[in-house]
């Protein structure tokens, strides 16, 4: 099926989905989680800059937090690239709410990091500037490649986020975790539905497009300032390792979808499903 019959014929879905997710997602507020009385102005307004000494923080979760505000906001490159597949009727207005929940994640983060001073903000900033300014963007998918995508990034997000609020020495950051991973979550059940869908509809080309993207899967990687790269220190703080993608990222899904007891594969439907053979639990 050409992209465009797949955004008709998977419309109803979407609309449906939408509305379980609004209805599911649990309204929370941003500033509820930052605890503004430990705010000061810097030296530009007459406060003091910041230093090391000011930080309560242990590195895991500042590491934790530095890597998902930077992801979070670099959401204008991401939201790009999902609104430019998605971009008629019901899929609009999710990326719509997609957007808007992501871009909450990031102003929660970055107040909270600003007003405790738990990071260089200096350093953060040129960071962000050279994140930005890096973009982000994919090779060209069709949709369904975009919709698996989607789901293991967001299972994948999730992850990293229950293990941040499960490693926190500190109550609000776990807890501010736990509140984005619960997003991510719900996030990641969206995309699922609308892949269990598009199984029914067009089986052998949605195995195809499962298989290729986890073949190809990786989580955005951020430069930190001391050079090195958020995998491998996430991976070596035990806040996401992509070694366990398999086990905690794809088959969860593959599970939900059903991929190793559905009959109704053809061959290049039946040669796909084999390529995920090795994560057959």
């Amino acid at each position: 099926m050409a992209d465009r019959e797949l955004l008709e014929s998977l419309a109803a879905e979407v609309e449906s989905n939408l509305v379980r997710h609004t209805a599911a997602a649990a309204e929370w507020q941003p500033h509820d989680h930052v605890p503004w009385d430990d705010g000061r102005n810097f030296a530009f307004l007459g406060g003091t800059d910041w230093e090391p000494g000011q930080s309560a923080l242990s590195e895991v979760s500042k590491t934790a937090l530095t890597v998902s505000v930077l992801i979070a906001d670099n959401l204008p490159s991401y939201h790009r690239e999902v609104g430019k597949y998605l971009r008629i009727g019901p899929w609009w207005r999710w990326v719509g709410r997609w957007t808007a929940e992501e871009n909450r994640h990031e102003i929660l983060i970055r107040n909270y990091l600003m007003v405790t001073r738990a990071v260089d903000p200096i350093e953060l900033e040129r960071m962000r500037m050279a994140h930005m300014t890096a973009g982000f963007r994919r090779p060209a998918m069709h949709l369904l490649d975009v919709l698996a995508t989607c789901a293991f990034e967001e299972a994948a997000a999730a992850v990293r986020h229950r293990n941040t609020e499960s490693k926190s020495d500190d109550p609000i950051v776990a807890l501010i975790a736990s509140r984005i991973a619960a997003d991510d979550e719900l996030q990641a059940v969206f995309f699922a539905n609308l892949i269990s869908a598009a199984l029914d509809l067009a089986p052998d080309q949605t195995i195809r497009a499962i298989a290729d993207r986890i073949a190809d899967f990786h989580v955005p990687v951020v430069q930190l300032a001391d050079g090195r790269t958020s995998d491998e220190v996430l991976a070596a703080a035990g806040i996401y390792d992509p070694a366990r993608e398999p086990e905690l990222v794809f088959k969860p899904l593959l599970e939900q979808w059903e991929v190793f007891t559905r009959t109704d594969f053809g061959e290049e439907g039946e040669k796909a499903r084999a390529e995920l053979a090795h994560l057959r639990s």
